[in-house]
């Protein structure tokens, strides 16, 4: 590979449910001059219709386009799938690509993707997990929000949210989705496809769990996030909810990483995503984190702190889990790294 490529090609996860526009905007994205250099990863040529876009057949799963992209099927395993990408790629078969941009069926739910990444011991000297970009319908988003718990899953595991057919509703309506969506994931930013300022750079390279540039004193897009709840007031029939953790004391970051790695290997599934900023015994500026699941992306050592506020805040996105289980184990954890008594911990649930 030449050196003007990365040695860890970063890997976009492209989600949304049935309908919610992932083909118009991946269609976007490959028009896009400065992803000429990128390979594609969808699960059928025949559903997106890229058929125009062909330009030659590399193989039966394999073929380049006319904007210089790879673009592959996946049919059977995903990790084989990209496990052949790479070898070509070595190889010289196809063009030395320096992105991946993945695009999940309408129905799934995004984590198992990400999971490839860490489990497969070819994959992970390869390729590195970016941010997951899920479209939301304006139109039917909050029906799809209501009754499938899939729509809710790929919301709340999302670093951007692209807004789609805002031309087709009304702003009272987007503005309606808009706050149920930051009641399952309080920070990740919103993008409208529609909107006079779409950066498709900023939308693929934003850092997940960098905490850089977010507006909110805390660090994050919400300071209070709530519980899913439905439009009559009654509970959301699934118990995907956000909590927010704020820690006064300083952390061990020993202590917080034994608590992390176990809370995770034992109720991965369950937590959608954790996302912090911390204040780590031992460093002048906060160190962000950020997980998926089972999935835990290298801390980010930040540049400053986004406030004169200086105490760590941890936001949870949960399935069902107690936020009181969570807080219990933490004080636990963080109290053997801490001379002084457990750090106060408040939450919003």
């Amino acid at each position: 590979m030449s050196d003007a490529f990365p040695d860890f090609t970063p890997v976009n996860l492209l989600t949304g449910f049935l309908g919610s526009g992932k083909t118009t905007l991946l269609h976007r994205l490959l028009q896009d001059p400065a992803l000429s250099d990128t390979a594609v990863l969808i699960n059928e040529f025949g559903e997106v219709g890229l058929d125009h876009h062909l330009l030659e057949r590399i193989d039966d799963t394999m073929v380049l386009l006319q904007s210089g992209c790879v673009c592959c099927t996946i049919r059977g395993e995903l990790a084989q799938a990209m496990r052949d990408l790479q070898s070509k790629r070595e190889r010289g078969i196809v063009p030395p690509f320096r992105r991946l941009i993945m695009e999940s069926t309408g129905l799934a739910d995004p984590f198992p993707v990400l999971s490839t990444l860490k489990s497969d011991p070819v994959l992970r000297h390869h390729f590195k997990a970016a941010n997951v970009i899920t479209t939301l319908d304006a139109v039917n988003g909050l029906a799809q929000l209501e009754t499938h718990g899939e729509s809710v899953r790929q919301a709340a595991i999302a670093d951007a949210i692209v807004l789609t057919k805002t031309d087709l509703t009304d702003e009272p309506a987007v503005a309606r989705l808009m706050q149920r969506v930051r009641r399952i994931n309080p920070d990740a930013p919103f993008v409208d496809a529609h909107g006079d300022h779409f950066d498709i750079d900023r939308l693929l390279s934003g850092a997940s769990g960098s905490g850089e540039g977010a507006p909110a004193r805390s660090g994050f897009y919400c300071e209070e996030p709530v519980s899913v709840i439905g439009e009559a007031g009654s509970a959301h029939q699934k118990p995907v909810h956000s909590f927010v953790m704020t820690i006064d004391a300083r952390i061990d970051w020993t202590a917080f990483g034994l608590w992390l790695t176990m809370l995770l290997n034992r109720h991965g599934d369950k937590v959608l995503r954790v996302k912090g900023i911390l204040n780590i015994e031992g460093e002048d500026n906060p160190v962000a984190i950020h997980g998926v699941q089972h999935l835990v992306h290298p801390p980010v050592h930040m540049t400053g702190w986004p406030s004169d506020d200086r105490r760590s805040r941890i936001v949870f996105i949960v399935d069902g889990l107690d936020a009181d289980l969570i807080r219990r184990s933490f004080s636990a954890f963080n109290r053997l790294g801490l001379p002084q008594p457990a750090a106060n911990i408040t939450e919003t649930a």
